[in-house]
């Protein structure tokens, strides 16, 4: 049999109610966010349970929620006997790759991902950043876009999702400019992003450094599992890599393809995506099928799914 990877999504997953069947009928995830609600000061149970979409959208309050309902599904999973050999995340998903990992404990991580999102959101005030995904483009003519639109300022690549997306990050007039050039020269499909900042862009790097003075108070553990990291696609191989891993996470690009190609390599044929939303599975489905690989693909975000996952893991599956 291959190998199983855990990958967890990130910003952008969220939705009200998310894992509220887990945390129902399990007390460890249920116990998940009595825990996230002592180290925040605040009630995000309350929050993801019964608010509204724009409580749940205000950044200091969405990191700490996808974390926390991930791993609170993780648990579950857990306790069902399945386990994986490699883990990764897509950006905030990487700190529950971590927890996964034992190198990061989950209380710590709920507290470091509250104050990532702060240091995000004030980095570049709201209106002046902004975002872009851009469908069926090679990255080549993708690149020759942002050159030209790099005169209205900073846009970078931000993210490798998939061969046939690509997110594209800076500021607001040099995006928007660069969508329109896109669209001219061939995209699929360019769109402005709903989000409030320039995300993996280096108009990031003051929130960087003030997460790394964060980090650099957190403990850190030797990792039990494979961790694959956005900002290098690479294993990291000491602890000591952990902290240096998440702050270049910040200001530079996603390199989700190159991650999922890497685990595919190292023998991985069964991903299992836990949290909300299954965007991840389907830029993995594209991934391996570009790559004419043949893997399994689940995604775990309530009690449907769930089960579907343990009847092909706990009936001779394997």
């Amino acid at each position: 049999m291959g190998k199983k990877a855990f990958v967890f999504p990130g910003q952008g997953a969220q939705y009200n109610g998310m894992a509220k069947e887990f945390v129902d009928n399990y007390p460890k995830s249920r116990e998940a966010f009595e825990e996230a609600n002592d180290r925040l000061g605040f009630d995000l149970k309350k929050i993801v349970m019964e608010g509204t979409p724009e409580e749940l959208q205000q950044t200091m309050v969405t990191q700490p929620a996808i974390l926390t309902a991930s791993y609170s599904i993780m648990t579950a999973v857990e306790d069902s006997g399945i386990d994986c050999d490699y883990t990764a995340g897509l950006s905030l998903g990487e700190y529950n790759s971590l927890i996964k990992a034992e190198a990061m404990n989950f209380g710590d991580a709920v507290n470091v991902v509250r104050q990532r999102g702060t240091f995000m959101q004030e980095a570049v005030p709201s209106g002046i950043g902004g975002m872009a995904a851009v469908m069926g483009m090679e990255y080549e003519t993708l690149r020759d876009c942002l050159k030209e639109a790099q005169v209205e300022g900073v846009v970078e690549m931000a993210n490798f999702n998939s061969p046939a997306q690509m997110v594209i990050s800076g500021s607001l007039k040099a995006v928007e400019l660069a969508v329109s050039i896109a669209e001219k020269k061939g995209a699929k499909k360019a769109v402005m992003l709903p989000v409030s900042a320039p995300f993996h862009s280096s108009l990031l790097k003051p929130a960087a450094q003030k997460l790394q003075e964060v980090l650099l108070q957190t403990p850190v553990y030797p990792l039990k599992k494979s961790v694959v990291t956005n900002a290098d696609a690479k294993v990291i191989k000491s602890e000591t890599e952990i902290v240096p891993s998440l702050v270049k996470q910040v200001d530079s690009a996603v390199l989700w393809v190159p991650s999922i190609n890497l685990m595919i390599d190292e023998g991985v044929d069964t991903f299992i995506e836990i949290g909300p939303g299954k965007a991840l599975s389907g830029f993995i489905k594209r991934i391996a099928k570009t790559k004419g690989a043949s893997v399994r693909i689940f995604n775990v975000e309530n009690m449907e799914t769930f089960d579907l996952l343990k009847r092909e893991f706990t009936s001779g599956g394997e």
